[in-house]
């Protein structure tokens, strides 16, 4: 089972998810997610547990619960539908126009 936890204090890692977890069951994978610009998490991350019964008892157990000064909010994982997905950004310079700024005409 995939779970998503949000609200997490942005000092927390990986390996701190990892043991958030660890007596809920065998953990498959534990991530924080991050930021690619900072390196500074994002406050989100994701757990998967092999066993689902053992994900449901995690997500019923934490969500609501005080971790790390913060209230994390626990929930199982939505997949990711095709069409969700946020618009891609262009970061292409050659985007036409003249960036904001307007030529006189003399």
């Amino acid at each position: 089972m995939n779970i998503f936890i949000a609200g997490l204090s942005y000092s927390i890692n990986d390996n701190d998810l990892k043991d958030l977890f660890t007596e809920y069951g065998e953990i498959s994978s534990a991530k924080v997610i991050m930021d690619r610009a900072t390196g500074r998490s994002k406050g989100y991350g994701f757990v998967e547990l092999a066993d689902d019964a053992a994900g449901q008892k995690a997500i019923e157990e934490l969500n609501g619960a005080e971790y790390d000064g913060r209230t994390i909010s626990v929930s199982e994982a939505r997949p990711r539908t095709e069409g969700s997905d946020r618009p891609r950004r262009n970061f292409d310079n050659n985007r036409g126009g003249n960036g904001g700024f307007r030529r006189r005409e003399y």
